[in-house]
């Protein structure tokens, strides 16, 4: 018998906590600020009528495996292996091409730049002139440094 109203008073209580829960007040101070509150214990404060909360089951997604690329049409065009074998050589050769001539205009910028003290040319009586190229001879050395990086992943992933 005890056990049975002790039952009965935890669920009240758990009942009457979550309705305490979902309680919300919209609030206004003199100023009209507005503002949400749990309680509504302070004055210009108004219970909001809330919509029932919907609880729904978790949607079920398929698997992996299942999302995996979308077959091939039957009939999307295939290319022999000694004619992929090709291009994938006429592709390392263009980017081995590309590399080379990046590495070259590297050295020329780096030489040019001179370890960031660049001859001043005749045009840079201003000071300032002069610094904003320097700067602008850091960024173009960073970039080269950048495609040469990309340049060397590329050939890197090569089959």
């Amino acid at each position: 018998m005890k056990r049975h109203i002790f039952a009965m008073f935890l669920i009240a209580a758990a009942a009457g906590h979550a309705s305490a829960q979902n309680d919300v007040f919209l609030c206004v101070d003199q100023n009209g600020t507005k503002e949400y509150k749990n309680t509504g214990a302070t004055k210009g404060c108004k219970k909001v009528e809330l919509p029932p909360l919907t609880i729904t089951a978790p949607v079920k997604r398929p698997p992996p495996a299942a999302a995996a690329r979308p077959a091939t049409p039957s009939d999307f065009p295939t290319v022999d292996g000694a004619t992929q074998k090709a291009r994938d050589n006429d592709r390392r050769q263009i980017l081995q091409d590309e590399m080379q001539r990046e590495e070259q205009k590297l050295a020329a910028l780096k030489k040019e730049y001179n370890d960031g003290e660049p001859e001043r040319q005749g045009n840079e009586r201003n000071y300032a002139k002069y610094q904003e190229r320097v700067a602008s001879m850091k960024s173009d050395i960073e970039r080269s440094e950048k495609n040469i990086e990309a340049l060397k992943r590329e050939l890197g992933n090569l089959k």
